[in-house]
């Protein structure tokens, strides 16, 4: 984070909101350690995290005045957490390379920052496993790159933590850029959609979006043109906005997120992007966590997409659609869904296709996490709609004994039922 905040003197004042995201970053984080090393066989792990907006560290609680860490603290707590608990039953452990980068613009921010992780018992790892850069991200992207494609030449194994203040600091290119050269990259991306919109009133909206390369998206419409012509303006833009950004990107999985703010600061995006659906069913799963503080694009089912790309047949029901909760009324109605739609897709089939095959093509259209995936799988094998078989031939019932290697195709007779 940076404009938003100064740390002139001493530890800024943080909103709610931004709260919220550290929550989601300290689960997620704890989440990717426990997925990717676990209890797997392994003598070492490799990881590089970058705090590309990482601010000075600390804040104060804007009600309760209590001391929060920032971003930087939790990324580095969160490493010392996950290596205990993974190495504490281990006769062979796991050595952690984690390097941490925090990046910073602003000079007090820097310093505070710098100051923050001495005082906290940091200061003999600055230089090596933490780097500290004062610098604008976009400036040092390509530097980090490469120190990354050197400590991990194969994977390329790393999270960028862009928490930008509003939408301008991080362009479509600088991601795409970091999905090209590093394999097993991911991004979690603030994007403050309310910047754009209050600052775009006055001006023609493709100017702005043209400094993140967003290009012609809206036909060098203003938002009051686009007020005058689209009954619900704001859903348009945002839908449309949203698939123009995530087509420049070009990552595999992407997931957006509405961050829920009842104190007025604004609406923010929070935007997970990943080469790979594991990362992207993590992210998930994190969000079904904390369903006070996020809500999902879209509705329930497997056409979030189609939603996102905005149909006037929608216009009555966008506001339901886009305050998707995450709840238990969430989960119900995403398998009421599901069990629609599945049968459908897998009559398409002849051959069927494998349980990983099928969420990989759908997950980025839908708020459903794997286990809501296979809890509708158990219900559609028990109506006698779809075969669900392992590769030794094995027939599965039940949804925790179903793998993502494991084939679905139609039930024998289900065809008969079928529209």
């Amino acid at each position: 984070m940076s404009s938003h905040y100064t740390w002139k003197n001493g530890p800024d004042i943080i909103k709610q909101h931004s709260i919220a995201k550290h929550k989601i970053l300290k689960t997620y984080l704890a989440k990717y350690y426990a997925t990717l090393v676990g209890d797997r066989p392994r003598s070492e792990f490799k990881l590089t995290v970058i705090d590309g907006f990482a601010g000075g560290g600390e804040y104060y609680h804007e009600e309760t005045g209590e001391l929060i860490l920032g971003s930087p603290h939790i990324c580095l707590q969160e490493a010392q957490i996950a290596e205990f608990e993974i190495n504490k039953n281990r006769s062979n452990k796991v050595r952690f390379d984690i390097t941490h980068i925090f990046v910073e613009a602003m000079k007090p921010a820097f310093q505070f920052l710098t100051k923050s992780l001495h005082e906290r018992g940091y200061g003999s790892f600055i230089g090596q496993s933490i780097q500290l850069r004062h610098g604008k991200f976009e400036d040092e992207v390509d530097s980090i790159i490469e120190f990354i494609q050197k400590k991990t030449p194969k994977s390329g194994r790393s999270i960028f933590i862009l928490d930008q203040f509003g939408y301008k600091d991080v362009s479509t290119d600088i991601m795409r850029r970091i999905f090209s050269k590093l394999d097993k990259a991911e991004i979690i991306l603030t994007f403050g959609v309310d910047s754009l919109f209050n600052f775009a009133n006055e001006v023609n909206l493709n100017q702005n979006l043209s400094r993140i390369n967003v290009p012609n998206v809206f036909a060098n419409q203003t938002i009051e043109k686009i007020k005058e012509s689209e009954k619900n303006w704001r859903g348009f833009v945002q839908s449309t906005l949203y698939q123009a950004l995530m087509g420049e990107v070009k990552a595999k999985h992407y997931t957006p997120f509405f961050i829920n703010n009842s104190k007025g600061h604004g609406v923010y995006w929070l935007v997970h992007l990943s080469q790979h659906h594991r990362a992207r069913s993590v992210m998930t799963d994190v969000h079904w966590g904390h369903q006070t503080n996020f809500s999902h694009y879209g509705g329930a089912g497997l056409d979030m997409f189609n939603m996102l790309g905005y149909d006037p047949r929608f216009d009555n029901e966008f506001q339901q659609q886009s305050m998707f909760a995450f709840d238990k009324l969430s989960e119900d109605a995403s398998i009421s869904k599901m069990m629609e739609q599945i049968p459908r897709l897998i009559s398409n089939m002849k051959e069927g296709c494998t349980f990983g095959e099928f969420y990989e093509g759908t997950c980025n259209q839908t708020p459903a996490s794997l286990l809501i995936y296979k809890k509708c799988l158990e219900l559609l094998i028990g109506h006698h709609e779809i075969l669900v078989e392992s590769s030794s031939g094995t027939i599965r019932s039940k949804a925790h004994r179903i793998e993502l290697t494991d084939r679905i195709s139609k039930y024998p007779m289900a065809s008969l039922f079928l529209p």
